[in-house]
């Protein structure tokens, strides 16, 4: 049976599953439907596309049938595995001259086409990296289409030497169809069958997460204590072959990165979270940094302040990424917190991004999330 184009299935969505027209996703899936046809007639000119806009507006959805559609090799990743990927590289080609393009070159011969959901910027690592990388994966005939929150210009907005980011923006500008998907609807939140997966403590009563736990479990072997996690391990509350219950101090105020995630995901199919805090602080004055240096090139920096974080806001970045992980796989993550879910991050440097993280929270709690 032949795959449907982006435009049919899309048409398909809206006559036969209810979904309803919207003319910025119709706007967003004509660009798809434009690369989709190009990469089939002319190869050569087809564009990339770059979604971007707020959270529930169905960028993702409509990537996934782009990617659905496609006759030529292709692979679909979040972007923090796909950097995960990268740096791993990177690190095996040290010694090699331009290893920048060796691996755009590699992405060129395994695919003609990548598909990145949530590309957001906030490590100077990866900005670097990036700004370098993407001009060699087009020019390696990588087509790339994707998905943000943010429209490129406003990418790594605010992060320390972001002139070494600036190619990557001027790269998706070139070779990308920028495109705006904002219905001014969260699709997430429409109507469904509850599935509460979000709870707040009760002075006096039973952690909920125990019952739930036992629900889950089953009849599988139970221990505690340490989960090892590549070369880490991590305290746990309980956990079994398919279930994983920590306290919020151990999976987010612990030196933890994306790619911890990533193996947490590989390993439990669900995951539940106790004592998260109320994670809003006021910001505090961020101090001044001179002398930056790039490995074994020294970047002229002046003195420039650091993002105003919270208290709080370190824990908050590992939780986003803790949530995106589990949205992207389909992983439940049962939370107990301190204040509901409106409440959980309402002040703080990380206000933007935490924003998609309320969303994806939102839609967890219906019973569809794992369907």
């Amino acid at each position: 049976m032949n795959a449907v184009s982006p435009l049919q299935a899309y048409e398909r969505a809206v006559d036969q599953l209810g979904f309803q027209p919207d003319a910025a996703q119709l706007q967003a899936v004509q660009q798809l439907q434009a690369c989709w046809q190009a990469l089939s007639d002319h190869p050569q000119r087809a564009q990339g596309v770059y979604l971007w806009g707020p959270v529930g507006r169905g960028k993702t959805w409509l990537m996934d049938r782009f990617y659905e559609s496609l006759k030529v090799p292709a692979r679909r990743q979040h972007f923090h595995h796909f950097m995960r990927w990268v740096h791993k590289r990177m690190f095996e080609l040290i010694g090699t001259s331009n290893p920048l393009k060796v691996v755009a070159q590699e992405l060129g011969r395994d695919v003609r086409v990548m598909c990145f959901d949530e590309l957001f910027v906030t490590d100077i690592g990866d900005a670097v990296i990036l700004g370098g990388l993407l001009q060699a994966m087009f020019e390696a005939g990588v087509v790339l289409v994707c998905t943000s929150n943010q429209p490129p210009e406003q990418l790594y907005s605010h992060g320390h030497n972001r002139e070494r980011f600036l190619p990557a923006i001027a790269a998706i500008q070139r070779y990308m169809q920028v495109v705006a998907v904002d219905g001014g609807e969260d699709h997430r939140l429409h109507p469904g069958l509850l599935h509460q997966r979000y709870f707040v403590t009760q002075a006096g009563q039973p952690n909920p997460l125990a019952a739930v736990f036992d629900h889950l479990n089953g009849e599988q072997s139970v221990a505690s204590g340490a989960v090892a996690v590549g070369h880490r391990s991590i305290n746990s509350v309980q956990y079994s072959e398919s279930v994983l219950w920590c306290r919020y101090a151990e999976l987010c105020e612990q030196p933890l990165a994306a790619m911890d995630f990533i193996e947490l995901c590989d390993r439990f199919s669900v995951i539940l979270l106790s004592e998260v805090p109320a994670l809003s602080a006021p910001q505090r004055e961020g101090r001044i940094a001179r002398g930056t240096e790039d490995a074994v090139e020294q970047v002229v920096a002046g003195d420039r302040e650091l993002p105003q974080l919270s208290p709080h806001d370190d824990g908050v970045r590992r939780f986003i990424a803790l949530v995106d992980e589990c949205y992207d796989r389909r992983v439940p993550l049962y939370v107990e917190a301190a204040v509901p879910m409106p409440e959980l991050y309402t002040q703080g440097y990380l206000s933007f991004a935490f924003r998609r993280t309320l969303s994806r929270l939102q839609e967890m709690q219906l019973e569809r999330f794992i369907q």
